[in-house]
């Protein structure tokens, strides 16, 4: 029979280690986690071969005592933990367990210096054997260095990846605490990589650290948040639904300043931009939720990554609510990258050399394009007989009159007819002063072309529209849905847990036009569905829901159905392109997008409109 036995300390620390220490990113957390924890407002990370072959922290905290040292790299000894209260975790970390676990799978080497003493204390621990602590000098604080990470552990070496990815990861750990303390100045450098510097800032300042750390783009096309429900603060800054990324690497979430990636705060970000972003491109953000350490668990995973809140409904709810206001109330506006981006493609076109045949081919079909002209000095020239085909919509469905096209801006063989000019007469001079100014032409009949005061707005006609549409379909579904009552109502079996989790909500499911009640103890029946959808498959339906309430507690698969139908409907019941639209058209078009929130983007995530500012086109044409 097999005998119970005691484990060496090494083989404990070894094991500790596996789950403390994945790889060299997990070292420099839990150094520079214990550097802030110390009171450090000066740290600097040093790094060779990915970490695996030196990682190295220096910072100017309060350091340590010769006896604090001595049990520092001991196991379940730790600073941060007072009166052994698990719940009132008001620090980085507790668990005591960093040190002598990095000192069994590695070879370190902590040097540090108290305020109250005259000289520091050194200690060396490799492969788990210790040394005894001699003096050493130091100014005040603490450096550490770890060499030969994993030597006593050759296969958890071998799972390591390339050491610039190692690097890479590194990298990401210093950028998210230092997005969360922006007071405390941080230093990245090595022979494998660039050096990072980001100097501290006044305390609080994350738009400041947030322009260090993840460039101007998202400093300038950010949104502020700052929400308080019920206990819990929701703080920091919302990337514009025009500014998407290929992934969620952008996505900085911290609880009490602890960075995390939870699975709840990361899908309510995502529930959080359904209206403004495409389910396949990602947000950037930098979130801080503030609460009371007794209403979250952080110890649910070693490397406490992922948290757990005593009311996640409560927190999902505040960071989606305050997402989608934070949207509502930027109004018209998007991301400037795409203006930037359109100048780019500005600049290559007028820095590429027309070729001869290029040229002669232009002259010859000159007559028979759309060109630029001065509308002021154009002789009179009738538009041709054709018209375009206009689709005719409903009153409520357009805001703008659908009749057929008459003081339009189209350029037909260089010239424009006297109502296209006396159109533009009847554009208010007091829209040249709006954000999104007056229009002054509509280009292959897509684009709005609009001057503003200080540069030109191009508008995608059709975008605008579906998302002017769609706001105001949601804000009928917010009056009231709409119900159907089925003939016979459909019976549903689910598990018993799943049937209660209904139950319990079905006045919340009834408010948004599903209305159910029990069936018997493995059942429910439905009563009524919404208008909106139609002939659908109510039984999946209520088996997504019930899905939700599970692993949420939010009824949120209906209204994003919801939503999607409303986002179909808008798509087909908006201006399409190639639609000739006239003046006064344009204008009100123009008006209702600086009126409606995220207007700035369509229901699919794409920018409405570009604004270029004169002072960049002035550059194409090398008059700055």
């Amino acid at each position: 029979m097999p005998v119970i036995i005691q484990l060496s300390p090494v083989t404990i620390n070894r094991i500790a280690a596996g789950e403390v220490v994945e790889r060299p990113a997990s070292v420099v957390k839990e150094l520079v986690e214990n550097a802030i924890d110390a009171g450090a407002d000066r740290i600097e990370v040093v790094t060779s071969g990915g970490g695996k072959t030196l990682l190295r922290v220096t910072d100017n905290g309060v350091g340590m005592t010769a006896d604090d040292l001595s049990m520092a790299v001991e196991r379940h000894c730790t600073s941060k933990l007072i009166e052994d209260d698990l719940l009132d975790i008001r620090t980085l970390g507790f668990r005591g367990e960093a040190l002598p676990s990095i000192g069994s799978v590695a070879d370190l080497r902590i040097e540090t210096r108290h305020a109250s003493e005259d000289n520091g204390w050194a200690i060396t621990v490799s492969g788990g054997s210790r040394s005894d602590i001699m003096p050493v000098g130091l100014s005040q604080g603490t450096r550490i260095e770890v060499r030969n990470l994993f030597f006593s552990t050759p296969a958890r070496l071998k799972f390591l990846k390339s050491e610039r990815a190692e690097a890479g990861a590194i990298t990401d750990v210093v950028k998210r605490l230092a997005l969360a303390h922006p007071e405390i100045r941080f230093s990245l450098s090595g022979s494998d990589r660039s050096t990072l510097d980001y100097p501290g800032l006044a305390e609080g300042d994350f738009r400041g650290r947030a322009l260090q750390v993840m460039g101007a783009d998202f400093a300038e096309n950010s949104i502020e948040i700052d929400a308080l429900r019920e206990g819990v603060r929701l703080t920091g800054l919302a990337g514009l639904g025009t500014l998407q990324k290929a992934n969620a690497q952008s996505q900085y979430l911290f609880v009490n300043g602890r960075p995390v990636r939870d699975k709840l705060l990361l899908g309510a970000i995502r529930a959080g931009y359904a209206d403004v972003m495409a389910r396949d491109r990602f947000p950037a953000a930098v979130l801080f939720v503030d609460l009371d350490p007794h209403e979250v668990d952080v110890n649910v995973h070693p490397t406490k990554a992922d948290v757990r809140f005593r009311d996640p409904g409560l927190v999902r709810g505040l960071l989606v609510g305050a997402l989608r206001r934070a949207h509502a109330d930027a109004g018209h506006r998007a991301a400037s990258t795409h203006g930037a981006a359109t100048l780019d493609v500005l600049g290559a076109a007028v820095s590429r050399p027309m070729s001869t045949a290029g040229a002669s081919s232009w002259r010859s079909d000159y007559q028979s394009r759309p060109v630029a002209f001065d509308w002021r000095t154009a002789p009179d020239r009738p538009l041709p007989d054709e018209a375009p085909t206009v689709r005719t919509f409903a009153e409520d469905e357009v805001p703008f009159d659908a009749g057929p096209p008459q003081g339009r801006f189209s350029v037909v063989d260089g010239a424009v007819s006297a109502d296209a000019r006396a159109g533009l007469a009847e554009v208010p001079v007091e829209s040249l002063s709006r954000p999104l100014g007056a229009p002054r032409a509509q280009i292959h009949e897509t684009y709005i072309v609009a001057q503003t005061e200080t540069g030109l707005v191009i508008v995608d006609q059709h975008a605008a529209h579906e998302r002017l549409v769609y706001e105001r379909l949601k804000r009928e579904i917010a009056k009231g849905v709409e119900t159907q009552m089925l003939l016979i109502p459909e019976i549903v079996d689910l598990p018993e847990e799943d049937v209660n989790r209904l139950i319990e909500r079905a006045d919340e499911l009834a408010e948004l036009g599903l209305v159910v009640e029990a069936f018997g103890p493995g059942a429910i029946a439905i009563r009524e569905i919404p208008a909106l959808l139609g002939r659908t498959d109510t039984a999946a339906l209520l088996r997504d829901i019930a899905d939700d309430l599970a692993e949420w507690d939010q009824a949120t698969r209906l209204k994003e159905k919801l939503d999607a139908i409303a986002a179909t409907m808008a798509c087909h019941g908006s201006v399409r392109a190639g639609r000739r639209l006239r003046v006064e058209e344009m204008d009100a078009l123009l008006r209702e997008m600086e009126e409606t929130p995220n207007s700035g983007q369509c229901n699919h995530g794409r920018p409405t409109f570009v604004e270029l500012k004169l002072s960049d086109i002035e550059r194409l044409f090398g008059r700055r």
